[in-house]
């Protein structure tokens, strides 16, 4: 079983290798931010609390099917909150990435 710090580390390491991505440590709030085309997509608070920015009708869909929670703060925005506790919750919320990444990847 992998560590909290060891599950953080592999999950930024899966979004940075998502095409044109970078990342901007201590962004703010946010501890690690990652942008497609200069725009942030999705940011970390601590291990494993990822905020994820999707597509309005992306946002309802995701959490009708109850596959993230409302953000606290921006859901206004699109924001989606995924928490990635075990190994178990990489894929998914790679799968949540991968759908942010991909609609703000494509407005570039």
């Amino acid at each position: 079983m992998k560590s909290r710090n060891e599950l953080h580390q592999e999950l930024r390491q899966r979004i940075l290798a998502l095409s044109d991505v970078t990342e901007r440590q201590n962004a703010g709030i946010h501890e690690d931010a990652f942008l497609v085309g200069g725009k942030i997509f999705m940011h970390i608070h601590g291990h494993g609390h990822c905020d994820i920015r999707l597509a309005k009708e992306d946002q309802g869909r995701i959490l009708a099917d109850g596959k993230a929670r409302p953000h606290r703060w921006a859901p206004e925005k699109g924001y989606v909150t995924f928490m990635a506790r075990t190994e178990n919750d990489l894929a998914p919320a790679m799968e949540l990435i991968r759908l942010s990444h991909d609609h703000f990847g494509k407005e570039t």
